[in-house]
């Protein structure tokens, strides 16, 4: 047994300080970025944000509005190839309220391969599964997702992964320390690897193992070690306003994923529940019972729920969260005199503070 007794950090433990700025304006930030891979042969320019691959966040539907800012839908894998060849519909009616209610939709012919990625496991008939869709939808990402990220059978996984599809661009984790990333960028011949552990709104991994890293300093450590080795970082987990986002960016993370943030919409599947006059969504974590009862039949009697079921509050179009967060960062970088994302890192110098927010009146 060993204690670490450097001090590690969350988002809400700091504040980004503001420097002097050339920049007169928000509408002169670029959040585009284009990215060269140290294994892939394909290139991407895009908004580096990504919604996760959950049940109610990786869908056709969450990918319909997200595609229109040039960001990434993380499709939960949970997908098989006949689930592109089925055009779903969003004009279902509450018979109740007579509201619209979206479900998944977008029919195969709609979909750009530069903003979806293709989730899959690391068994045997989830490499079919990829093999399967391969030879059915194109597509240029490939996220290979597991919880424990420390595996040797990951590692092997990449390898099989990068062997069948040479080029395209991969993405691996979650794991929230140097070694791993290291491994997997270099022996796992990933392109991309994902950083977070517990840190999601619908997790309980830290509650029932014990086991994480503050998201802050997983970033700054993993972004570090995966800068050196010509690869690079999603910070996944966290994120729970555009503050947030910015200082996963200012921490050195080249994409961030969203969950919760991105959950609740119109876009997002399943109905609008109401209780006490106040509307609601359905998000859960993908490790939760309710998602195990779903895509298993049942939990395992060997493991136990590390996942949460959440009313989140009903927010309308995605596409108002999206552009609050998005002006959020344009925000961030005129504080700090970044002309885009690529410099946030450069830019951005961290303070400790007891206190993020005055928030008197709890909103």
């Amino acid at each position: 047994m060993k204690i670490e007794t450097d001090p590690k950090f969350d988002f809400n433990n700091v504040l980004i300080r503001p420097k002097r700025s050339v920049l007169t304006s928000r509408s002169e930030v670029t959040l585009e970025r284009t990215f060269k891979f140290p294994h892939s042969s394909l290139t991407w320019t895009g908004v580096p944000i990504l919604s996760a691959n959950m049940d109610t966040t990786g869908t056709f539907g969450v990918y319909s509005a997200l595609c229109q800012h040039k960001m990434v839908t993380c499709l939960h894998k949970f997908y098989n190839s006949k689930s592109f060849d089925t055009v779903y519909h969003f004009n279902k009616t509450n018979s109740e309220t007579g509201e619209k209610i979206i479900t998944d939709f977008i029919p195969n012919v709609s979909l750009d391969p530069n903003y979806f990625m293709i989730s899959t496991g690391i068994s045997e008939k989830d490499f079919e599964n990829l093999v399967e869709i391969s030879e059915n939808v194109k597509f240029n990402w490939i996220c290979i997702d597991v919880a424990n990220g420390y595996m040797e059978k990951l590692v092997d996984f990449c390898k099989r992964v990068r062997t069948k599809f040479p080029d395209k661009i991969i993405v691996a984790g979650n794991v929230v320390s140097r070694e791993m990333v290291e491994e997997l960028i270099l022996n796992g011949k990933v392109d991309v690897v994902k950083v977070g552990i517990g840190g999601g709104s619908a997790c309980l991994t830290r509650k029932k193992t014990g086991v994480g890293m503050p998201q802050l300093s997983a970033v700054i450590e993993c972004a570090d070690a995966a800068h050196g080795v010509g690869g690079y970082i999603i910070s996944d987990g966290g994120i729970t306003c555009p503050g947030d986002m910015s200082k996963a960016f200012g921490g050195g993370a080249d994409f961030v994923m969203v969950g919760g943030q991105f959950s609740g919409h119109d876009e997002n599947p399943g109905e609008i529940t109401e209780e006490r006059g106040k509307q609601y969504k359905m998000f859960y974590g993908m490790s939760s019972e309710h998602a195990m009862n779903k895509h298993y039949g049942k939990m395992a009697n060997y493991r136990s729920s590390e996942g949460r079921l959440i009313k989140v509050p009903y927010k309308g179009s995605l596409h108002n969260t999206v552009s609050d967060y998005l002006g959020g960062l344009r925000s961030t970088c005129t504080y700090i005199n970044a002309s885009c994302i690529k410099h946030m890192s450069k830019c951005t110098t961290f303070v400790l503070v007891s206190q993020q927010l005055n928030n008197p009146f709890n909103n």
